[in-house]
């Protein structure tokens, strides 16, 4: 049991596993869940991933080595990336191919008006998957087979997953491939680079991804439209940043 518990990837399949028993269980309760209830919800969900990203931030901002100039280089440098490379385009055309799938000729689908699918994959994708735990989580499953962070955020994102399913239907779901692959990969990296990585460069990453969290909830709560996607590449540009300052 001991080792089963220390399988580098053992987080990552806890997360994706409980982000599917959440979206179905959101999925059961939708049709029977009034639009005003919903809305209250996601403004609540909202909420609470605003506060959870400046917890992050403000944790990560307190390391003694934290540059504050550093997130508004990393900011600066991965929205002009992201946008070049047009992330949040291209996941909103993945989400329009998976909903051309659950959709049919009348546009009516399983989960969800027509268009809310691809809105809710991309919503749950970020959300599921950008942040300090999703980071710091990856980087402790990699480096010492360490998984706790990810089977507590597991917990969180079957809440989240529930919340967000009923709402968007369907692509809440489907979004737990994204995790999968994502958070998988993330674990992969953390093994090929653990040599080179330090407190410092993981705290940098934390503050940006941190920050990105916030403005996903914004986004929940119907307050802004930020294309959050675009701002991922920020990440990698806060630990390139920690490695050449």
């Amino acid at each position: 049991m001991e080792n089963l518990l220390t399988f580098p990837y053992a987080g990552v399949l806890f997360n994706t596993l409980t982000v599917i028993i959440g979206s179905l269980l959101g999925l059961s309760f939708k049709k029977n869940v009034p639009a005003r209830l919903t809305d209250a919800v996601m403004c609540g969900l909202g909420l609470c991933t605003i506060y959870i990203g400046i917890s992050g931030a403000i944790s990560a901002g307190s390391d003694a080595q934290a540059n504050p100039v550093m997130p508004i280089i990393a900011i600066a440098l991965g929205v002009l990336v992201g946008t070049l490379l047009d992330i949040d385009g291209r996941l909103v055309r993945l989400g329009n191919l998976v909903e051309e799938k659950f959709t049919d000729n009348k546009g009516a689908d399983s989960g969800a008006p027509k268009g809310r699918i691809a809105e809710g994959f991309v919503s749950a994708c970020l959300l599921f998957c950008v942040g300090s735990m999703t980071i710091v989580g990856g980087i402790n499953a990699g480096v010492s087979g360490d998984n706790t962070l990810y089977f507590t955020k597991g917990v969180l994102d079957f809440v989240s997953a529930t919340a967000l399913s009923v709402s968007f239907g369907m692509g809440v779901l489907l979004s737990a491939a994204f995790v999968l692959v994502f958070q998988g990969g993330l674990v992969l990296a953390a093994t090929l680079i653990e040599p080179l990585l330090t407190t410092h460069m993981i705290s940098e990453m934390n503050c940006v991804g941190s920050l990105l969290i916030v403005v996903i909830g914004l986004n929940l709560m119907g307050i802004t439209k930020i294309k959050v996607a675009d701002y991922l590449p920020a990440i990698l540009a806060a630990l390139l940043l920690a490695v050449v300052m």
